[in-house]
Formats: C-alpha cells, sequence, structure tokens
C-alpha cells in the first residue's frame, strides 16, 4: 500500500505525542514493554484518528509511529473525526519513511470474514450494502467484497441494476470459497422464501368473502392474475364486471393496484380465484322490477351482430334488439345498416329473463303497427298501384308502400294464358295496378290479382265463340303435336297437327310459323278446361263435313289418340314446362 509522503512521527526517548499530556517520561523501549498490544503484521489492532486530511487518515496505534490510511478505505467517511478508534490490520511495521502501514479495509475484512465463517454457513442470511454494478451482477458489502449474480437480485432479473446501488438488502449466502475468499449471494432466494411463508400464511388466513389488495402481475385472453402479496390469484374475466368486457386489458393494465373480492380458496392446490365485480350488488337481482315488460329505455349501442343489436342499458346490463324488431315495414339485412356503436337509442321491453340475464328489446314497438290497420287500408276489392319489386316462381311481389308488399300469385296473372313463370309477363320494376284480393294480418300478407282488373271471358266464352265459327289469329306456339293460334280476347286455341290439312303432316313446322296469320273453325270449346279446339282444314267444311268432324271428336275417349283435344292440351302442357326447365 502506498501513502502520502508526509514525515514520519518517530517517538524518541522522553519525547511525547503533540496534544497528548501525559504525567510521566517513558523511553520507547519501556512503553513497548508495557503496551498489552501485540505490534506484529497481519495482527488487528485499535488505533485513534490524530487527523483526518483531504484524501487519507492519521493513525496512531500506539506504535513508534502513525500510520495513514487512505479515505476510501472507510466506508462512511464523512463521519470520521478525531479521537475516533478504528481497527486496523498491520501491513508492515516500518516503510522506506519509517511509518507503520496500516489498513483499515483489510482490517474489517479480516474480521468479518471470520465472523461470515462462523456464522453464516452456506444457506444463511446476511445483511449488505450494494457498492456497484460489475459484469455480470452487483458487487455487494457485508464486511467484505461479495457477488450478486444478475439472475439472483430478484424473482425476474431486473433491467436496470444501477438502480440498487447504495441499498442496503438482505441475501442468501449460496456459496463460500475459503481459499479464495469470495462470497456468492442471492436475493431472490430471500424473496421466494419470504412469498412461499407469506402465501403459506396467506393460505391459511384468506377465506370467501375476504376484501384484498393486489396488484395486476399479468394479464392474459381469459382474465389476469393478481399478486396478493405471497400468493397470486386468478380474476377471471367473467369476474370483472357486471358488463361486456371483450379482453381483460380493455379493464386493467399490469402494475394496477386494485381491491379485489376472495371468490375461493384451493388450500391443497394453492389455487385463489378473484372477484372484481363482485364488490357492487349484481344489477340483475332486480331487473324485472326495474325495466318491467313494456316499458321505454334508453341505451347506447355497444356490439352490433348480423342477427341484433346489443344495448346497454346501464353497466351490467344489456338489451338485444333482434334485426326483425327494428322495422315494422323497412327491410334491414343486418342492424349496422340503421345503428351504430355508440349511438343513444330509445327502446321498448319485450320480454326479461333474470335467470340467463337476457333482455330482449324492440324498437319498432316505438311506433304503431301498420298491420294493424292494414285491412282498412286495403280491404278487399280494392285497386292499387305499385312497382314489381321482385319475382319468384310462383309469383310476383308488389311494392304497395314502403315495407309493404303484396303478392300475385302466377295463377292470377291471366284468365287465358297458361303462364309457367311470372317473367314471362312482368319484369322488376314495372309499375302496375293490380286488385287486393285477401288480407291475412296475422301473416303479414295481402294477396293481389291482376287477372280481377277485367272480366273473365270463359264466363261469357258462348257470347265470343261457338263451334262452326270462323276465326282468325296469329301463331304463337309450335309444338310436335299442333299449334298455339291467338284469338281476340286475350284467348289461346289448339290447332292439332291432324286439323292442318287433309293430307298428313309429318312436322308442324313445315307447314306453320311462329307468327303467320291462320284462319281456323272453331271445332271444340271445353268450359271446365277453359280450352278451344280450332281446325284448320275445316276452314272451308260444309255445315255437314263440319258436324262429322265433331262427331268423330265426341267418339275419342280420353288417352286413345293424341288428336283428343284434352291430351292435346296436356301435352301442350308438358312441353312448355320442359322447355322451361331446359332454360
Amino acid at each position: 500500500m502506498e501513502h502520502s509522503a508526509a514525515p514520519p512521527r518517530v517517538r524518541s526517548q522522553g519525547s511525547t505525542y503533540p496534544n497528548k499530556a501525559e504525567n510521566s517520561m517513558l523511553t520507547m523501549e519501556d512503553a513497548m514493554k508495557q503496551s498489552p498490544m501485540r505490534f506484529a503484521v497481519g495482527e488487528i489492532v485499535p488505533g485513534t484518528i490524530i487527523e483526518v486530511r483531504p484524501k487519507e487518515v492519521l493513525v496512531d496505534i500506539g506504535y513508534k509511529s502513525e500510520g495513514v490510511i487512505p479515505l476510501s478505505e472507510f466506508e462512511n467517511p464523512e463521519t470520521l473525526q478525531p479521537g475516533m478508534q478504528v481497527d486496523v490490520l498491520i501491513e508492515k511495521l516500518e516503510d522506506k519513511d519509517g511509518m507503520v502501514v496500516l489498513s483499515h479495509e483489510k482490517a474489517m475484512f479480516k474480521k468479518n470474514w471470520e465472523r461470515i465463517l462462523a456464522i453464516c454457513n452456506e444457506g444463511g442470511r446476511i445483511q449488505g450494502r450494494v457498492k456497484a454494478v460489475v459484469k455480470g451482477g452487483l458487487l455487494v458489502n457485508v464486511g467484505v467484497e461479495a457477488f450478486l449474480p444478475a439472475s439472483q437480485v430478484d424473482v425476474t432479473t431486473p433491467k436496470n441494476l444501477s438502480q440498487y446501488v447504495g441499498q442496503t438488502l438482505e441475501f442468501k449466502v449460496v456459496r463460500i470459497n475459503p481459499e479464495r475468499q469470495n462470497i456468492v449471494l442471492s436475493r431472490r432466494e430471500v424473496i421466494e422464501e419470504e412469498r412461499a411463508a407469506r402465501r403459506a400464511r396467506l393460505l391459511q388466513e384468506m377465506m370467501p368473502g375476504d376484501i384484498r389488495k393486489g396488484r395486476v402481475k399479468n394479464i392474459t385472453d381469459f382474465g389476469a392474475f393478481i399478486d396478493l402479496d405471497g400468493i397470486d390469484g386468478l380474476l377471471h374475466i367473467t369476474d370483472m364486471s357486471w358488463g361486456r368486457i371483450g379482453h381483460p386489458s380493455e379493464l386493467l393494465k399490469v402494475g394496477q393496484e386494485i381491491d379485489v373480492v376472495v371468490l375461493d380458496v384451493n388450500r391443497e392446490k394453492e389455487r385463489v380465484s378473484l372477484g372484481l365485480k363482485q364488490k357492487t350488488p349484481n344489477p340483475w337481482d332486480q331487473i324485472e322490477t326495474k325495466y318491467p315488460v313494456g316499458s321505454r329505455v334508453k341505451g347506447k349501442v355497444v356490439n352490433l351482430m348480423p342477427y341484433g343489436a346489443f344495448v346497454e342499458l346501464e353497466p351490467g346490463v344489456e338489451g338485444l334488439v333482434h334485426v326483425t324488431e327494428l322495422s315494422w315495414t323497412k327491410r334491414i339485412a343486418k342492424p349496422s345498416d340503421v345503428l351504430q356503436v355508440g349511438q343513444e337509442i330509445e327502446a321498448v321491453v319485450l320480454s326479461v329473463n333474470r335467470e340467463e340475464q337476457k333482455i330482449s328489446l324492440g324498437v319498432r314497438q316505438l311506433e304503431p303497427n301498420p298491420w294493424d290497420t292494414i285491412d282498412q287500408k286495403y280491404p278487399p276489392g280494392t285497386r292499387v298501384k305499385g312497382k314489381v319489386r321482385n319475382l319468384t316462381s310462383y309469383g310476383a311481389f308488389i311494392e304497395l308502400e314502403e315495407g309493404i308488399d303484396g303478392m300475385v300469385h302466377v295463377s292470377d296473372l291471366s284468365w287465358t294464358r297458361k303462364i309457367n313463370h311470372p317473367s314471362e309477363v312482368l319484369k322488376k320494376g314495372d309499375e302496375v295496378e293490380a286488385v287486393v284480393l285477401e288480407v291475412d294480418k296475422p301473416n303479414q300478407r295481402i294477396a293481389l290479382g291482376i287477372k280481377q282488373l277485367t272480366p273473365d271471358p270463359w264466363e261469357r266464352i258462348d257470347e265470343l265463340y261457338k263451334v262452326g265459327d270462323l276465326v282468325t289469329g296469329k301463331v304463337t306456339k309450335l309444338a310436335s303435336f299442333g299449334a298455339f293460334v291467338g284469338l281476340a280476347h286475350d284467348i289461346d286455341g289448339l290447332v292439332h297437327i291432324s286439323q292442318i290439312s287433309e293430307e298428313r303432316v309429318d312436322k308442324i313446322k313445315n307447314v306453320l310459323k311462329v307468327g303467320q296469320e291462320v284462319t281456323a273453325r272453331v271445332i271444340k270449346i271445353d268450359r271446365a278446361e277453359r280450352r278451344i279446339g280450332l281446325s284448320i282444314k275445316a276452314a272451308n267444311y260444309t255445315e255437314e263435313q263440319l258436324r262429322e268432324e265433331q262427331r268423330l271428336l265426341d267418339q275419342l275417349k280420353p288417352g286413345e289418340d293424341l288428336v283428343a283435344l284434352q291430351h292435346a292440351f296436356e301435352l301442350a302442357e308438358e312441353e312448355r314446362e320442359e322447355e322451361e326447365s331446359q332454360k
């Protein structure tokens, strides 16, 4: 150890120490002989501070000269004063300047090392002050310098080790190497042991219903783990709030201090279930009284789904407005078409289920149901106008007003024509006139008819056509068995292939074309089946020939020959349906 070059202060015979009053004069040898101290290298002896200098301390051990010790060897140098007693270790009895070489730090190390070995075997605890950050951890003064690995500083390795410098903490001695005189410490094991002790104590003390303070340690999708200062408890997402929570992070954040209710304690598995919403009364307990069926309520839209909108009436209480309960008449495909999250709306309570915690709400109930008086507005027989909104295989939907449709069945489109699909005579967007046939209030249906706008020509068919009449019309359709001819009054007649010519006709398309005008004779009228049979070849028949042809037709039994008019119509219908299905 190097000391500052201070002049030696050596005792000579008859000399005295400055500032010391002695009653007698002793020689150095006499003083040495009378001193109980053993002055030898490696010995620890008490010394008195003579002077505190800016960088060193002058210490008297009662030897023939004083020693100088660097100020840095003292843990609290600001407290040093002349006259204070300190332990020092003799490194040399005399250096080149004749001064004794002393060390306070080595004296303390030797004393503390022996103390540590004596009272603190591996596994024992000791207090120490963190001196500095070193590679891989911290340097700790426990009387001697000891090493605290970074992984043993806390339960989780801290990112900033410098925050511990200057702190006095308790450590566990995990390894001692007497040969190298080094010590390895662990603060983590102290913390874990204390937590284990607190956990055991808490598990015994804790009871369901207790309210405990805790800190949010970790957040997951299903809940949050709360540090109760000794044991972690699970706060499940369903126990966080009486209301809707999408994720625990909406309500909590890591490090947050909260009060929680103990719901369950499993001492065998050391598990604790916690609750937050249980600190307040369950709003569903008196739900029927607070929200009676039929009452008007206000709330905020908190979630939109394809099937409906969830409305928060108060924290923890939500009602569902089904998409069908949004309007009496408007066709709303999904709630987001008319509502937004955060929107304040009014609704009517339709039903309350306290056990399942469900409330059904309706918005359309705020207004009168137009279907309640629909029969007064559209009584049967009323002529109405509307736009074709949709076409189906069985009919056409006509919009009478916003949200109110009537349906024209395919059979009510024409008195005379066989219509397989409404698209044959109507298309979307057409403005049409119709007659109200029936109003079904319970099922919210209105039946319309278009053919009913005009009288049924078959009601007076005898006035319009008689067997033997000569008629003119255009070919509207060709079939393998004959041709349909459009007559006046929107009536079709059928010319069977056998009635086209006196000569045999193999293929009807070889003699007739669609749109061709022909003259034919009425040879049969079937009121029940609403059908007219025509004959082109009989156009020039005499009355006698016509009667003979009629007699022959009447003698044919159904199914006996395709000349039978009834079978011809049936085959025509089948052929038309087959063509439609192939399109």
